[in-house]
């Protein structure tokens, strides 16, 4: 029976191991569709918004109840999988608690009951948190769970996590309480580990009335659904909104340092630029075999920044609910042109794999996915950016899609192709001569 279950435990992390490793490499394709853009500069910064934004969560208090009920999460699956390192061993060896059996012949008992106990306290704030959580969406309908880009499948995924986050904690608490009980009744092979109180007063009164073999058919499933159920949870967090559990790190080191409102310009037009004013350029005496596209109409015009904050993207809504332009009843959804870019990158990304069109399918970002009705809506205002909880910059998107509305389409509204000429011809937004613009002060 141990042979069979060590050969089973491979079997399993092997096959989680190829189709993780897979998926990786599918979405880190995925990701390098777009454009290279260098952001290495300022490490101790940049460290510093990872230990604070990613790690810390600094952002999400903002709404401190749902950032505290979410830390709890956090910390409590963080703290909680360090036990998965004991379950990795106990399916390679095919004995049960190793690392009970090594602290019990050192007497260390007491370390270890008191830090499965801690374990299960943070089971049980997980627990907690995840019921109000599947509360606020399903019972409350918070107003920016809401929007035109939630479909059924965003509203399923946000709760078949945290279903999925209920079952891990529940099968290691039946676990805990099975295995109490087999302590109690001397069965061999289940080591000491002093009381685990919360599966001992919530869970094990549900199963003191079973035999002993049933007993063990119990701890033995709910062992095979806790540390298959985190494989499988790995994997199916790939395919998920909640990628950013493991993103957020990557993204918020490589987030912009620069204040919010600085746009970044164009280098091509800032060449350009300054060799109509006769100023050293920052390619001066190169030529440019390729003239690039201006702006973006396709996700490879996009940077892999860009992409990568689409794949670290939480839907939490924050992003949308702030945008003033949203409130007012216009299409924009910041959320939705995230949502947007990484359905694109998995169209490319898939068809490229399958030696399809790919890129060349007919379709387009702009156009296909994002409306120009969206992309006109935006202020330009940074709140979007200012709500993010982990640096995600919807506004720089937004930004190259509509400068390809116009310097490559020329389809922007005719008010700002009046404006744009007016800049060009007078250097101001307003119809008048240069030498006038001083006027004002005469008076």
């Amino acid at each position: 029976m141990i042979i069979f279950q060590r050969i089973l435990f491979l079997v399993v992390v092997g096959i989680a191991a190829y189709l993780l490793v897979r998926r990786i490499k599918r979405v880190r394709s995925n990701i390098l569709l777009g454009r290279d853009i260098r952001r290495t500069d300022q490490p101790k910064k940049r460290w510093r918004n990872v230990l604070l934004i990613a790690f810390g969560q600094k952002k999400m208090f903002k709404k401190p109840i749902p950032a505290l009920l979410h830390l709890m999460i956090y910390i409590g699956f963080l703290v909680i999988n360090i036990e998965g390192i004991e379950f990795f061993i106990d399916g390679l060896t095919g004995k049960h608690r190793n690392i009970a059996r090594v602290l019990n012949e050192m007497g260390l008992t007491p370390f270890y009951n008191i830090t499965l106990n801690i374990f299960e306290f943070l089971a049980m704030l997980v627990i907690i948190s995840c019921v109000f959580f599947l509360i606020r969406r399903n019972i409350l309908h918070v107003r920016r769970f809401n929007g035109i880009e939630m479909t059924s499948w965003p509203k399923l995924d946000a709760n078949l996590i945290l279903i999925f986050e209920l079952l891990l904690m529940f099968a290691i608490m039946t676990m805990n309480a099975s295995d109490q009980i087999l302590q109690d009744r001397n069965v061999a092979g289940y080591p000491e580990t002093g009381l685990m109180v919360f599966s001992e007063v919530f869970v094990s009164p549900f199963y003191r009335h079973l035999n002993t073999q049933s007993l063990i058919i119990v701890e033995r499933v709910a062992w095979w659904l806790h540390i298959a159920g985190i494989f499988a949870f790995a994997i199916y967090v790939t395919y998920s909104k909640h990628l950013h559990t493991f993103l957020a790190f990557l993204n918020t080191y490589y987030s912009k340092l620069e204040v919010a409102g600085k746009m970044q310009n164009m280098p091509e037009v800032t060449n350009e630029v300054k060799l109509m004013l006769g100023m050293p350029t920052d390619n001066s005496g190169e030529q440019q075999a390729n003239i690039p596209r201006l702006g973006a109409k396709d996700i490879n015009d996009l940077t892999w920044k860009n992409i990568m904050d689409s794949y670290t993207c939480t839907e939490c809504g924050r992003c949308t609910s702030e945008c003033p332009a949203n409130m007012t009843g216009k299409k924009l959804s910041p959320r939705k042109i995230m949502m947007d870019v990484r359905d694109r990158a998995e169209e490319v990304g898939e068809s490229t794999a399958k030696k399809g069109k790919g890129l060349e399918d007919g379709k387009s970002l702009l156009g296909d996915y994002i409306s120009k009705e969206e992309l006109l809506a935006c202020t330009s205002c940074n709140a979007c950016v200012e709500a993010c909880p982990v640096l995600i910059d919807p506004l720089s998107i937004i930004l190259q899609l509509r400068r390809y509305m116009a310097m490559e389409e020329s389809s922007s509204p005719q008010s700002w192709n009046a404006m744009f000429a007016n800049i060009e011809t007078s250097f101001t937004p307003w119809k008048f001569a240069p030498s006038d613009r001083f006027n004002w002060s005469k008076e």
